[in-house]
């Protein structure tokens, strides 16, 4: 039997936030994974809703913005539900998501807090190697990029890319017009956690 290609859920999210930003990024990273390992992916990402059926095929559930997010409760219990069934969340806040994200990821583990993800774990390390963590793209508050995450066990479910951008780096090239180099860090970064998220398990 030949399994079904695999895709990125992009979160269509409510409370008004640019929930469809870099319009370029996802099929950029799909093309690479395509490209650069074994697995099979479609051409484009899935737009999902939490309350989707279709949300359960989907192992990489990514969302990105530069406004507020906004979870109903039927919305935290799906979220709930999926990411404790074995999908992974990537959260990438594109300069002004962040204090919603924050808040909201809290109504889904309010008893478990977004903390420093060790430069050790396999997301830094399964295809290309990352030893200081994530890539920094641009440049906001003269602070460094930082991977956040929250485990389930010893799973990690949720990575939050903060004052990374890295999105932005998956982007065509004209769009931000960033050097090559720059670009090559935020594809590989993201060929690592798209690996993850298709082969951790629950």
């Amino acid at each position: 039997m030949t399994l079904a290609p695999l895709t990125i859920g992009r979160l269509h999210y409510d409370g008004g936030g640019d929930w469809y930003a870099n319009p370029s990024s996802l099929p950029n990273l799909l093309r690479a994974v395509r490209e650069r390992t074994s697995l099979r992916t479609t051409e484009r990402e899935r737009t999902v809703r939490l309350a989707d059926p279709g949300l359960w095929a989907v192992p990489y559930l990514y969302m990105t913005g530069h406004g507020n997010v906004l979870y109903s409760p039927d919305d935290v219990r799906a979220l709930r539900r999926h990411l404790e069934a074995g999908a992974f969340l990537h959260a990438d806040d594109n300069y002004g998501m962040d204090a919603s994200f924050r808040r909201e990821i809290a109504k889904v583990f309010p008893d478990r807090g977004l903390a420093d993800v060790p430069y050790d774990h396999p997301i830094y390390r399964l295809v290309y190697d990352f030893p200081a963590g994530p890539p920094k793209i641009h440049e906001h508050d003269g602070l460094p990029a930082q991977g956040l995450g929250i485990f389930l066990g010893s799973r990690l479910a949720v990575y939050y890319t903060y004052q990374c951008d890295l999105g932005d780096g998956w982007e065509d090239p004209d769009v931000h017009r960033d050097p090559e180099p720059v670009r090559e860090q935020a594809l590989r970064m993201g060929v690592n956690l798209f690996t993850y998220a298709v082969s951790a398990t629950p």
